[in-house]
């Protein structure tokens, strides 16, 4: 019985021993190892939540980019359609301007051909009154005879 008393005690000191560390031993190192577990796996989600952000903002970046460049164009096509104006605009001022001044150029030319007209006029009346005299060599009176001499410039 010996043999039986040993055995028996080692089966009471291990079911002892198995008893405490199933009551003291095994709930603290299951409680680390369940903490462990869930640090892990709440890290394991914040990656993927930070993956996930990451993704959305780079969406983000690239939609505020696109509509940053869409609107860039619109200016740049803004400004040149004001610039195709303010030419245009420039070009009819200038053309209206030459107009003006053509006009301006034309009439003056008109009043200096009329001027010029009316001094060749008076000088070939002159002439005409002079070889008149000479003609009859006597002198023609230019007050008694105006009327002759005005329509002497008429004809003329």
């Amino acid at each position: 019985m010996n043999l039986n008393a040993t055995l028996f005690a080692q089966f009471v000191v291990f079911f002892i021993l198995a008893w405490f560390t199933m009551k003291f031993v095994w709930p603290p190192l299951m409680k680390a190892l369940d903490e462990r577990a869930e640090k892990i796996a709440n890290g394991l989600a914040a990656a993927e939540r930070g993956k996930a952000e990451m993704a959305a903002a780079e969406k983000r970046v690239q939609s505020e980019l696109a509509t940053a460049r869409d609107e860039g164009q619109k200016r740049i096509s803004d400004a040149e359609k004001r610039a195709a104006a303010i030419i245009e605009e420039a070009k009819k001022t200038a053309s209206d301007e030459a107009a003006r001044i053509l006009a301006a150029a034309r009439a003056d030319a008109e009043q200096q051909v009329t001027r010029a007209r009316e001094e060749l006029r008076a000088q070939v009346a002159t002439l005409a009154v002079a070889g008149a005299e000479q003609i009859l060599k006597r002198e023609v009176n230019a007050a008694a005879h105006a009327d002759l001499l005005n329509q002497l410039k008429t004809e003329l």
